[in-house]
Order: C-alpha cells, then sequence, then structure tokens
C-alpha cells in the first residue's frame, strides 16, 4: 500500500480535491488514516450482503473508487447477482478494473464497470445499495433525487446503506468531535500542515450534513425506517430499508 503524502509538502496554492491517478494511487492508505471507523463499516457491509443480497438482483455500490466494498459484497453475493461498481473518476476506475483482472472469477458473481456520474446511471432490481462516503460530494439540490432514484430501482425489503462525514448544530459537540477527528488524523501519523491543506482542498467539495438531515431526507423518499447503526466521532453509517409488499 503506497503511503499518502500528497500534502506532505507546502503548496504555495491548494487546489480542489479531486479523485484522480495521486489519490488513486494512494487512496486505502488515505482513507483508513482519515476516516476513523473505516474498516469497521466494511466488515459490516459485507454482512449485509450475506443477509440482503438476493438471487438475480442487482448491487450497487455507488462512488466505488477502488472497489473495496464490492469485493467484500462479492465474497457473499449469490453467483447470479451482478454488482454494479460506480465511479465517475478514470483513475480509480482503471485501478479497479487491473484488479478484478487479477482476481479469480470462479465461484464469483460478475461485477460490472460503470466510469459515469452516478446521478446518470440507470438503476433498476437492487437488493442493496451502497453509497460508501460519496453522497457528501453530491451537490446537496441533488441529494434528494438521487436518494427517490434509488428507492425506486430497489425491491421491496431491500437495503441501502449510506456512511457520510456529519456534522451538529450544537457548536460545542461540534467542536469535540471535530477535535478528536484531528486527534486520530494526527495519531495516525499526518501533519498539522497535512491536515489543514486536505482540509482546505475540501472546502466546497465534501459538503457535511446532520444525522437528522440524512435520515429525515431517507425517509422522505419513502424508506420505511432509515437510522444510524455505527458513528465514530463525526463519521456515521446509516441503514435505510425499504418497505416488505
Amino acid at each position: 500500500m503506497s503511503r499518502d503524502n500528497i500534502f506532505a509538502l507546502r503548496h504555495d496554492k491548494v487546489g480542489q480535491f479531486r479523485f484522480d491517478d495521486e489519490v488513486a494511487q494512494v487512496f486505502p492508505d488515505m482513507i483508513s488514516r482519515s476516516v476513523p471507523g473505516y474498516a469497521s463499516i466494511l466488515s459490516v457491509i459485507e454482512q449485509l450482503a450475506a443477509r440482503y443480497v438476493t438471487a438475480g438482483s442487482n448491487v450497487y455500490d455507488l462512488g466505488c473508487s477502488l472497489g473495496a466494498a464490492t469485493f467484500l459484497m462479492r465474497q457473499q453475493a449469490p453467483r447470479d447477482a451482478v454488482i454494479h461498481a460506480v465511479d465517475n473518476s478514470a483513475a480509480m476506475m482503471t485501478r479497479l478494473q487491473q484488479r478484478l483482472s487479477e482476481e479469480p472469477a470462479e465461484q464469483r458473481c460478475p461485477v460490472q464497470l460503470h466510469q459515469c456520474d452516478i446521478r446518470d446511471l440507470p438503476m433498476q432490481n437492487a437488493s442493496l445499495i451502497v453509497l460508501n462516503f460519496t453522497l457528501q460530494f453530491i451537490p446537496e439540490q441533488d441529494r434528494s433525487q438521487l436518494l427517490k432514484a434509488c428507492y425506486q430501482a430497489m425491491q421491496p425489503g431491500a437495503a441501502l446503506v449510506l456512511s457520510e462525514k456529519v456534522c451538529y448544530q450544537d457548536p460545542a459537540q461540534q467542536h469535540h468531535l471535530t477535535e478528536l477527528h484531528l486527534d486520530f488524523k494526527r495519531a495516525c501519523g499526518y501533519s498539522e500542515m497535512e491536515i489543514s491543506q486536505k482540509r482546505t482542498s475540501l472546502e466546497n467539495t465534501l459538503i457535511p450534513e446532520s444525522i437528522e438531515t440524512h435520515c429525515g431526507r431517507l425517509r422522505d423518499v419513502g424508506f420505511a425506517s432509515a437510522f444510524p447503526w455505527f458513528q465514530c466521532f463525526n463519521f456515521v453509517s446509516m441503514l435505510a430499508l425499504k418497505p416488505d409488499e
């Protein structure tokens, strides 16, 4: 695993964060050192795949990056299911395609790659949809429509996993959880300059919302229940369930 040193040197001008080849090269290290609890979330996504993915259905990993969730869900999905790994980053998709070509395909369901904006992807017959730290990069005005499209594409009883960095209305709570997250990044080896420059890079790109906003939106588009199942500092994963018919 290549180590993330993207912001280790001082930049005269810090540009907008992009999921380009430089980021793709170090992404596994970057996300594990930036998102507390990331490995735990992935582990439970695999468990959820075992519970919810049905024979002959589609599974969507929206904003799949290098396919960490895709490969784990593939371990549990029936062979006649299809996993659709979707990302608009050419660099991520190139690396994911390479890894897939190196994986033994026997006894596993197929994985179809889609390099496109997740808002433009037609979806249907879904038993499980995963947005693992993806919605936060979608413009706020488009989030309800995307989740509505997900809901309409899902089978009765299907599940949606939504993992996000969140924010809080209470200034004290926001401050303390932010400081704890910064302590986590320091403990993972990031310098103050790296932390500062990455924060600047993500401004106006990653837009967090509250847990209440996320769960309310999920219920508004039709989900029977929507609730957080995991939290570490200001990182949360939620589960939304479509009603059985």
